[in-house]
Parts: structure tokens; C-alpha cells; sequence
């Protein structure tokens, strides 16, 4: 029996999986040989499954694949401006009346005013920070 391989990464596990079922080995087979290779901390049984159907499946990349969804679009340069707008109108302005205002989310309008533009509440009132 071979010595343990003590350090390795996840792409490695990867390749190793995606060779040997391209050359027809059982996922059940492939995870004892990385366990006997590989030792403790090695691929899990279930996660070998998983990669097995993936490459069966045609996938081809061993790193991490793009997340699908909706691209972060509310806090842009637009929508930082209008904010700015209101709070140099109103600036007892809250963050609830200016996200319903504007009709963008709370927590956007919330970065926004603390991070982008560095604003605080003071006394009621939007006061722009002091580094």
C-alpha cells in the first residue's frame, strides 16, 4: 500500500475523479481509491457521486463555475446621485421613505447612504462623516 499523500487541493481530487471515470470506474470505486490514496480529509463519498454525475453529465471545468442570477444593479451611479438628491432636500429623510421613493431596496439604500456616500444620523439629521 502506498503512503498517504498528506497535502493536496480540491482540483486535484477533482481531476483525479474525472480520470478515472472517464476511463469507466465506479464512483464507489473511485472514492475507495482516493480515501486509500488521499487518507483522511479526502473527497467525500457522496461529493464523488456528485462529480461523477457532473462529468457524466458533460461538464468539462474542475473549478468553480459561474453563479447564475441576477447581477447586483441597484447601487449604481444613478441611483447613488438621486439619493444624494433627497437627503440635501430632506435631510430628516429616513432610509424606509427613500428606498419606498425611489423603489429600490432598503438595504441598498442603506449602503448607499452609510458606505458610498458617508453619511450619518445625527440629532434626526443625514451630517456627512468627519475622517
Amino acid at each position: 500500500m502506498a503512503t498517504p499523500i498528506k497535502e493536496w487541493s480540491k482540483l486535484e481530487d477533482r481531476a483525479v475523479v474525472r480520470f478515472l471515470f472517464s476511463k469507466g470506474t465506479k464512483p464507489s470505486k473511485i472514492h475507495k481509491q482516493i480515501a486509500e490514496t488521499y487518507g483522511e480529509g479526502a473527497m467525500s463519498r457522496s461529493r464523488v457521486y456528485q462529480w461523477c454525475t457532473w462529468f457524466g453529465e458533460g461538464r468539462t471545468s474542475l473549478g468553480v463555475e459561474p453563479k447564475s442570477g441576477r447581477p447586483k444593479t441597484s447601487t449604481n451611479e444613478e441611483n447613488t446621485t438621486r439619493v444624494d438628491e433627497l437627503i440635501r432636500c430632506d435631510r430628516r429623510m429616513k432610509i424606509r421613505e427613500i428606498a419606498l421613493k425611489l423603489e429600490i431596496p432598503k438595504s441598498t439604500v442603506h449602503e448607499i447612504v452609510h458606505d458610498t456616500l458617508g453619511y450619518r444620523k445625527v440629532s434626526a439629521r443625514w451630517v456627512p462623516k468627519k475622517c
